[in-house]
């Protein structure tokens, strides 16, 4: 849990705010690399770990005998 919190963090915090001066020297679909990740980036980074931390907890789910299949 830690671990995604750290990476959320990193994601909205660092990625939007802190390094986007480093990131809007790279270029991705004709904006500033720190523009998408403000805007739209942080968006599919908080899916991807919101689709992490279910395929997660359904593992622990089925370790446990506590799944609903």
């Amino acid at each position: 849990m830690l671990i995604l919190l750290a990476i959320w963090f990193f994601i909205s915090f660092g990625c939007g705010i802190l390094f986007v001066e480093q990131l809007n020297a790279i270029r991705f679909f004709g904006f500033p690399l720190g523009f998408w990740f403000a805007q739209q980036g942080s968006i599919f980074g908080f899916l991807g770990l919101i689709a992490f931390y279910v395929w997660k907890m359904n593992q622990l789910d089925r370790k446990h005998d506590f799944h609903e299949d």
